[in-house]
């Protein structure tokens, strides 16, 4: 079965790490996976986003799509330019510290957490990616926390090595995010 991603924020929020992060959780249990990102000049402060595509049988499709199952928007300006890319039934995963609780669309399901915030008191906002990785294993039971914590050894580069536990201890506090809370 296929599932398509797209993780969007601004330059800085570790978007694309975030998602090399899920796209090799996705190889490690052997599905197929094509991860890509897409950011501007500005880099930095301007949009980022990485698209996810992911597929338990031999094929996978191409990435921009019409529809996407899963968006997770950690920015306003990325809520507001990915939610009319949700599916019917799909998931937005909404960073609330940065993104108003709006729901205008009747027809798919929301989650609001405030990652940056929980990030900020585990005392790293740039945790905010890794936090939201988490929330998004949960919700969509596609990745086990087991499989991206072994994915962010592999994707962490040896210089910044140090910072794993904290990643993995973010992505647990995203992942054991009480949900209830998310509502409106």
């Amino acid at each position: 079965m296929e599932n398509n991603f797209i993780i969007a924020g601004f330059g800085g929020q570790g978007v694309l790490l975030a998602g090399e992060v899920l796209a090799n959780a996705f190889m490690l249990d052997n599905i197929n996976v094509t991860w890509y990102p897409s950011y501007g000049a500005e880099m930095r402060g301007g949009t980022v986003n990485c698209e996810i595509v992911m597929n338990d049988a031999e094929d996978v499709s191409s990435v921009n799509k019409a529809e996407t199952d899963y968006i997770v928007a950690l920015n306003q300006a990325s809520f507001d330019r990915f939610l009319s890319k949700v599916k019917k039934g799909g998931w937005m995963i909404a960073n609330s510290t940065l993104v108003k609780q709006l729901k205008p669309r009747a027809d798919i399901n929301y989650i609001f957490a405030p990652v940056t915030a929980l990030a900020d008191k585990l005392g790293n906002v740039k945790m905010t990616n890794i936090l939201s990785l988490g929330v998004l294993a949960k919700i969509s039971r596609l990745v086990s926390l087991e499989t991206l914590e072994k994915a962010l050894d592999i994707v962490i580069p040896p210089h910044r090595k140090s910072l794993l536990p904290l990643n993995i201890k973010a992505l647990k506090i995203g992942y054991e995010y009480d949900l209830s809370l998310t509502n409106v």
